[in-house]
């Protein structure tokens, strides 16, 4: 288990290097790597990504997956092991659902902060 662990980190790292001098993004919009699992046979990667601003996604992904063999193939020569992973873009929810959680904690705090009053 934590070998698994050890590679999501590396590829985090070593996939958000590539992408930053390999991509060009669109003016104004934030790439970030939020997480990376890989399968227990390491043979597929899950690569979850959070872009600001939220409206922009579909285009980032999408510019991703044409670019994908050649950040796979980036990927394959900073590595250390055979095989690399397989790597897939998916949408980081779990940003968003804490982003609303701490939205609705506020509320509720704003809310007896004033009926305290």
């Amino acid at each position: 288990m934590f070998r698994i662990e050890k590679v999501n980190s590396i590829i985090q790292q070593e996939l958000g290097t590539i992408i930053l001098r390999e991509i060009d993004l669109f003016p104004g919009t934030l790439l970030t790597i939020t997480r990376v699992e890989c399968s227990n046979n390491m043979f597929q990667c899950k690569v979850y990504i959070s872009v600001i601003p939220e409206d922009k996604f579909e285009e980032v992904l999408a510019l991703l997956n044409r670019h994908i063999y050649a950040l796979q193939q980036m990927l394959n020569k900073k590595m250390q092991m055979r095989p690399v992973p397989k790597i897939e873009f998916f949408k980081e929810k779990k940003t968003a659902e804490a982003g609303r959680i701490d939205e609705l904690l506020f509320k509720i705090k704003k809310e007896d902060i004033e009926k305290s009053e």
